[in-house]
């Protein structure tokens, strides 16, 4: 035997895809055995834990024999060889993939209840089973994803047969098995302990996942109405969250910003939410004065905030604010407002001097973070310094440039960023 049992596999599955920590990942479990080493691998990774729901086709008189399968969004995968081999007419092919649709309904209701799937649009999905036999529940699963949007997508299982990635080549960008012994006809032979799963273990161990403490963890799109516009944002909270921290993005940047998201992936591993949104709509950001009118981006992120702590998933947290380049003028502003209950901001490469006349009013301790090779911005920030009287510290980040694209910088950015974030949230927290 290869493993003791699913939640082994997993936690050994975890540690071979350690390159992917610190990536925006999802991890997605195929029920009903591939969820309990999903989560595994979602806990080695620090990522959310979702279901990919497929449901193979089974030849009518050999049930444990896929002559394809079925994913959400309609994706189907029909074996021709199978089928022409065993002989499956076109009717008894539809009687199957009309039952087996059924009950992929079934199991979205019974497994997510009203709860929508995790998004998975540019992101790195992560999609685990038990094991690979056919192939066919894998193909359905890789597809599925992809047309949900998946930048990249990683097919990982403990086991599967010696010619699996021939019979996969190309649905997904990579393959991961921790073996592939010969002598391969069942993925139950290689576990000691292969016990049949039923709907309430997967629904136990999502809930395991979830809920720490009474407070869930979140990872979902959410749509803010502000006034008379609609903006659109991601929010993810782990469970038992400190606070949550909004982001500001600078000129010509947005929700998708590859640097923010990687500062926030490394607040999420420390235990703090995130709301990565966009200030602008489309329409809006496509007037560039729009992008510099600090006054207006400042007014959007305090709405924002207000409609972020009537959620559920942020209510009674903590809050705080991380602006980058102009963004970080839109954070002070906000931030200086009498009602703005700001437990910290911390501003990367920001621009100030464009918040100038409310520097002086902002209460909340501030941490101004600016690239060592960055000078006029440096300048900048040394002078809006001597006009704040709340706590604050700038720190200066050797070699760095205005995007902090030098290796290491980022990283120095985040780990800085998580440590005021979590000192003065841990203080404020509700």
């Amino acid at each position: 035997m290869l493993f003791t049992d699913r939640p082994e596999a997993g936690r050994r599955l975890g540690a071979r895809l350690a390159h992917l920590a610190g990536q925006d990942v999802v991890v997605l479990g195929l029920p009903r055995g591939g969820v309990p080493v999903a989560a595994e691998v979602a806990a080695a990774l620090h990522a959310p834990l979702d279901l990919c729901l497929v449901r193979k086709l089974g030849v009518p008189t050999q049930p444990e024999l896929a002559m394809g399968a079925i994913g959400e969004d309609g994706v189907r995968v029909i074996d021709d060889v199978v089928v022409r081999g065993a002989r499956v007419p076109a009717r008894a092919l539809a009687r199957v993939e009309e039952r087996e649709r059924r009950e992929l309904l079934r199991r979205a209701v019974r497994y997510r209840g009203d709860r929508p799937p995790l998004a998975v649009a540019g992101r790195t999905v992560v999609v685990v089973d038990d094991g690979v036999a056919t192939g066919s529940t894998a193909r359905a699963a890789c597809r599925t994803v992809r047309a949900r949007g998946a930048a990249r997508t990683v097919l990982a299982v403990p086991v599967a047969p010696p010619d699996w990635t021939a019979r996969l080549a190309g649905e997904a960008d990579e393959l991961i098995s921790l073996d592939t012994p010969p002598g391969f006809f069942a993925v139950g032979q290689f576990y000691d302990d292969f016990t049949q799963l039923d709907d309430e273990d997967v629904v136990a161990c999502l809930r395991r996942t979830r809920s720490v403490g009474g407070r869930g963890a979140v990872d979902r799109e959410v749509e803010l109405i502000v006034g008379a516009v609609r903006l659109t944002g991601r929010l993810t909270v782990p469970a038992e969250a400190s606070g949550v921290v909004l982001f500001a993005h600078g000129s010509g940047s947005g929700r998708h910003s590859p640097r923010n998201r990687f500062v926030a992936a490394g607040l999420n591993r420390a235990g703090l939410g995130t709301l990565l949104f966009d200030l602008l709509t489309e329409e809006e950001a496509d007037d560039r004065s729009n992008v510099f009118d600090t006054p207006l981006l400042a007014a959007r992120l305090a709405a924002t905030t207000s409609r972020l702590r009537a959620l559920p998933e942020a209510e009674g947290l903590a809050v705080g604010y991380f602006g980058a380049s102009t963004g970080a003028a839109a954070a002070l502003r906000a931030a200086a407002e009498p009602d703005a209950r700001v437990a910290a901001v911390v501003s990367r490469g920001g621009r100030p001097d464009l918040a100038e006349e409310a520097l002086p009013a902002v209460t909340a301790p501030t941490l101004l973070l600016v690239g060592g090779a960055d000078h006029t911005v440096l300048d900048l920030n040394r002078r809006a310094q001597t006009r704040m009287t709340c706590e604050n510290r700038l720190t200066v980040v050797p070699g760095a440039t205005h995007l902090f694209e030098e290796p290491g910088a980022l990283e120095t950015v985040t780990d800085l960023a998580r440590d005021w974030f979590t000192d003065h949230m841990a203080a404020a927290h509700v």
